[in-house]
């Protein structure tokens, strides 16, 4: 992790996405003031779970796995950041620890943003406080959806729906599954390495995808969905 100063080449001077568009100049300034541009490294951390939360991050550019941190060495993979998202937007409304870990696919930059400036922002700007509210409610949907999946589908439907899922990245990242180790793919479908493996071969025996060593090609979206709809 690495804070880039005014002078670094890969410095951003302004916050560009249109949520802080919408700002009145006294807004902009808080939010300038109580904000620092910090560059991840692959492999780095940019929150930790049960980690004292000062902060709210806005990633720049870059991916980002979001993923919850159960006992011993066992985790489960939530989904993947894209530029443009909030990671730790609870620790402004709910605690003040993030309750998941986060960590850099690639190189990323973001903007740490002072909670209580986001806070303050939300209090007094309507439009901008929908739009975070906004952008919350769609996260805990999206996070209820993966937990209808862990509960009610089988290893095969929640294996075809983790697929989808980060096949769905492929048309900005070509690279996507390139980023993924075999553990980070069972984590997205609830499941061990070892099953993870097993299915990977038998979708691929199936005709359903192609294995290039750690590259995926889905040859076959339809089947692949309607193994994840009633696995």
């Amino acid at each position: 992790m690495k804070t880039i100063l005014e002078n670094d080449n890969n410095f951003v001077c302004d916050i560009q996405a249109p949520c802080f568009q919408m700002l009145t100049p006294e807004e902009v300034e808080l939010v300038q003031k109580s904000k620092t541009q910090v560059l991840f490294r692959k492999g780095d951390n940019l929150t930790k779970q049960g980690a004292f939360a000062s902060y709210v991050l806005f990633v720049i550019d870059g991916m980002v796995k979001q993923y919850m941190e159960g006992e011993g060495n066992k985790s489960f993979n939530l989904r993947i950041i894209r530029p443009g998202e909030f990671v730790g937007l609870s620790s402004v409304f709910l605690r003040n620890t993030f309750n998941y870990s986060s960590v850099a696919l690639t190189d990323c930059r973001a903007f740490l943003v002072e909670k209580d400036a986001i806070a303050g922002v939300v209090k007094q700007n309507g439009m901008f406080g929908f739009n975070i509210i906004k952008r919350y409610c769609e996260q805990n949907a999206d996070l209820l959806e993966t937990l209808h999946t862990v509960i009610y589908n089988q290893i095969n439907g929640r294996m075809a729906k983790a697929l989808l899922y980060i096949d769905g990245f492929k048309k900005d990242y070509p690279e996507i599954f390139l980023l993924l180790s075999r553990k980070d793919i069972a984590n997205f479908a609830g499941t061990s390495v070892e099953s993870a493996v097993k299915l990977l071969k038998n979708f691929e025996k199936d005709g359903l995808i192609q294995l290039n060593e750690k590259d995926i090609l889905i040859i076959n979206y339809e089947a692949l969905a309607e193994i994840s709809k009633r696995g």
